[in-house]
């Protein structure tokens, strides 16, 4: 027993050893590659590594720049105002060195004459004839560039070029390739143009687009975004492409500007500059409290009876204001205590001579205004009233008067984010760079010898209308990225007062009289109040002023509602052909419409307050029909009706003065029933189901039928249905 313990004991160690002797062989076995991996790991990564490295550049292309996408700009409630699209120039280069000459000739299917169908047909720019002597022109020039469409196409367009013939071929057999730009596009058009901008087609060296005027280049950093970069790579015997550095979108701007204020501002200006003929116009709706523009619009014409916007006058021209600069020189004369509005002041025949200059009212034809006040002066426009109220307290000390106007904010600098904006130039007697005439200081107070452009005379007025606080104008509201926003943009006070309360309240006093009592007539609304001023002035040519229509400006400067102002507005109309140039009748009627249009759009009204329409109908006309149709319009509608006796399904409408009485339709079989007063529809149901056929003629309800109600029916008969 014992031995057979001890055998079994051998057997199992002999077992053991054969099979720890076949694990270290297996061990072994795998030690051998795993070493050599290891060995060769080493080998490429430090010893051969510039090798490999060359090798995987072979197996690449160049990197190449994904474009980002340029940001958006949005309108203050988020319509879209500007975004990118891809544009490609085609061409076709003949001197490639797999170019298919044979294909091009010969072939039928993909050659020369296949090609120039399709391309006439989708292109429309060329016959077929020309198409073929267009291409054919190029491969005899063995042109590098030859463009085969001279205008820019389309994504989707590129895309569809591609399946014609030849041109499916790859770039170096067929020779076809493209230059891809980026084109801005503006969904509402014309609308504040200018102020947006424009962006250069062409895309720049770092892959992005660069802004060219407008708030494209105030913020063309944060719209441009950052191109990223791939390759294309050889990967399982194809060729992929691969981003290896992702690009950045551009971020979004959102502006202030308002589209359906907007639409309205522009309409308005261009209607008027075409009935007067007018070389151009500029108008700027902003609101009061904040200084956020909500339009602006600058037209100019480009030919005869087209207007288009070439220029932001608004905030690049320096011009010189004429009579809304009034305002200006009668504040500062209010707070510098040189006059009270009750003051009065000769103006005589409209004539008046100073220092050997001429001097003139625009009614010195129908004999001056005589003795005027000063108030007055500032409603009829008198430029020798104002004129001589200056000259009385600042004759012999110029240099208080211009200190006064600097003192209200005239020359202030507006930090306008818009490049090219101008800025407000008015002289001072001691400024040896600018020549200081005997005649500037009456001149000047009355809008000439200075140059302003017309966004700073707008922020002038709105201070007037914001209880003397001046804002700077806004054009932007917020920068967003992806939806989210990254900065927001606060109202800017530029002066926190330009005049003491008193003087505020006189000058608010003066504005309305110019439009009740003055110049302004033309732009008294029986609709909103409106406050301002008018403005005329010669535009000077070769340095001197003519008295031809043609070289007038006029502008009219003002807000609304008057007693809680919301709005203000400065329209500027340059060299009108037709009528005579007044600030009042053209500029001012512009302003009339804008402000009757907003406050139609959108002012509030108290409804309870309104007077009652002497016209107004308390009950409506109401059609007899089916009767639980008509009880649930009425019902939803809030019209009270009576409907007591009602038995029946049909019913007729009769009027009180209280409410509408509802009445049976009795329906007897056999009978012709009453449909005068029902509707169209419910008439010829009823009609029909007793059996008749129905001829209609008119609209509304029905007033008569040919066949008396009760008499007997005759089936197929044909009743005549007369509605009104």
């Amino acid at each position: 027993m014992a031995e057979e313990e001890e055998k079994e004991t051998q057997a199992e160690e002999k077992s053991k050893n054969r099979i720890l002797v076949r694990y270290a062989i297996v061990v072994l076995l795998l030690a051998i590659p795993i070493a050599g991996i290891v060995v060769k790991a080493i080998t490429t990564a430090f010893i051969e590594r510039e090798k490999w490295e060359k090798v995987a550049e072979s197996q690449k292309r160049p990197n190449r720049l994904v474009l980002p996408g340029r940001g958006n700009i949005y309108s203050c409630d988020r319509q879209l105002m500007a975004t990118s699209v891809p544009r490609y120039y085609t061409y076709i280069d003949f001197g490639a060195d797999g170019f298919l000459v044979d294909s091009f000739l010969y072939s039928k299917t993909d050659g020369v004459d296949s090609l120039s169908v399709y391309l006439s047909q989708k292109l429309k720019n060329k016959t077929v004839a020309g198409y073929k002597s267009h291409l054919l022109r190029g491969l005899k020039s063995k042109s590098r560039q030859y463009p085969l469409f001279e205008g820019r196409i389309s994504y989707t367009d590129l895309k569809e070029l591609k399946t014609y013939p030849f041109l499916r071929y790859n770039r170096y057999r067929s020779g076809f390739y493209t230059k891809e730009m980026v084109q801005r596009q503006k969904p509402f058009g014309s609308l504040a143009s200018r102020t947006i901008g424009d962006i250069y087609g062409e895309i720049e060296e770092s892959g992005t687009t660069k802004g060219k005027n407008g708030l494209e280049l105030q913020y063309d950093s944060l719209l441009r975004g950052e191109a990223g970069l791939s390759s294309v790579r050889r990967l399982g015997g194809g060729w992929t492409n691969v981003i290896e550095i992702e690009p950045i979108d551009g971020m979004d701007v959102v502006t202030t500007i308002d589209i359906d204020i907007q639409d309205i501002t522009e309409k308005a200006l261009v209607d008027m500059l075409k009935s007067i003929d007018a070389e151009s116009g500029t108008a700027v709706v902003m609101e009061v409290k904040t200084g956020e523009v909500k339009s602006i619009t600058n037209m100019a014409r480009i030919r005869e009876g087209v207007y288009a916007e070439t220029k932001n006058h608004a905030v690049a021209d320096e011009i010189e204001p004429g009579s809304t600069f009034k305002v200006a020189s009668i504040m500062v004369a209010l707070e510098d205590g040189v006059c009270q509005p009750s003051d009065t002041v000769d103006v005589g025949n409209g004539i008046f001579m100073y220092k050997g200059a001429r001097m003139t009212d625009h009614n010195m034809n129908k004999g001056g205004y005589g003795r005027i006040s000063v108030e007055e002066a500032i409603w009829f426009s008198s430029n020798i009233g104002v004129a001589k109220t200056i000259l009385k307290g600042y004759e012999n000390n110029p240099t208080k008067f211009v200190e006064g106007l600097y003192r209200i904010g005239m020359n202030a600098d507006l930090h306008i984010e818009i490049p090219g904006a101008g800025r407000a130039k008015i002289r001072m007697p001691n400024d040896s760079t600018r020549y200081w005439a005997k005649t500037t200081l009456p001149w000047m107070s009355f809008g000439y010898e200075t140059q302003i452009p017309p966004i700073n005379t707008l922020a002038f007025f709105n201070a007037i209308a914001n209880d003397g606080k001046m804002m700077r104008p806004m054009f932007t509201k917020e920068i967003q990225k992806n939806g989210k926003t990254i900065e927001k943009f606060s109202p800017t006070v530029i002066k926190s007062t330009i005049c003491t309360s008193h003087t505020l309240a006189i000058i608010k006093n003066m504005l309305l009289g110019v439009v009740e009592n003055g110049t302004g007539k033309a732009v008294y609304s029986d609709v909103i109040r409106i406050a301002g001023k008018t403005g005329t002035a010669q535009i000077a040519t070769g340095g001197s002023y003519t008295a031809s229509g043609k070289s007038h400006q006029v502008s009219f400067c003002g807000y609304f509602p008057a007693d809680n102002p919301l709005y203000s507005c400065i329209v500027v109309i340059r060299r009108p052909r037709i009528g005579y140039p007044s600030g009042g009748t053209m500029s001012g009627a512009v302003v009339k419409t804008i402000a009757e249009r907003i406050f139609a759009s959108r002012m509030p009204s108290d409804i309870k307050k309104m007077e009652r329409d002497s016209m107004a109908v308390l009950l409506p006309h109401a059609k007899g029909g089916e009767t639980s149709a008509l009880k649930k319009v009425l019902g939803k509608l809030r019209i009270d009706f009576n409907a007591d006796s009602v038995e029946s399904d049909w019913v007729m409408v009769k009027r009180d003065s209280l409410e509408l009485q509802l009445r049976d339709v009795p329906l007897n079989k056999g009978l012709v029933p009453n449909v005068v007063g029902m509707g169209a529809k419910d008439a010829v149901y009823v009609m029909e189901s007793a059996g008749l056929r129905v001829s209609l003629s008119g609209m509304g309800k029905v007033t008569s039928q040919t066949l008396p109600p009760g008499h007997r029916v005759v089936r197929g008969q044909t009743v005549g249905l007369t509605l009104k």
